[in-house]
């Protein structure tokens, strides 16, 4: 798991409700340890956050064996009043454009040993 950022103190603009609903967007069938590290949460709070929002209708999930197929229920409206009339898969939307213009990683290759970078 590596490449996980250092802890963050201080506020932010995301809540981890909404952290955890854009992992579970990207992968359906994503473990919930794999949640954690990705939010930076651990097992145990993204349990609690999965329980709310399948209690207050905006995920539900399936037992698919040993795992879990999530689906997101797009169309539920955002629960804040200042976000009136936005539904789930709005914000979904933002955040994926988001991540579509964000340059992608590029795994790096070791260079030999010795051997210098044309930079």
């Amino acid at each position: 798991m590596g490449g996980v950022p250092e802890t963050h103190t201080g506020w932010t603009f995301l809540t981890n409700h909404a952290r955890v609903l854009a992992a579970i967007a990207e992968d359906r069938e994503t473990r919930i340890r794999d949640i954690a590290a990705r939010c930076r949460l651990t097992e145990r709070a993204v349990q609690k956050i999965i329980s709310d929002l399948e209690q207050d209708g905006y995920l539900t999930h399936t037992r698919q064996g040993r795992s879990n197929q999530y689906r997101i229920e797009a169309d539920t409206i955002l629960r804040h009043p200042a976000e009136a009339g936005l539904t789930v898969g709005d914000l979904l939307s933002l955040l994926a454009q988001h991540d579509d213009r964000q340059p992608q990683l590029q795994p790096t290759t070791p260079h030999p040993r010795g051997a210098e970078r044309d930079e």
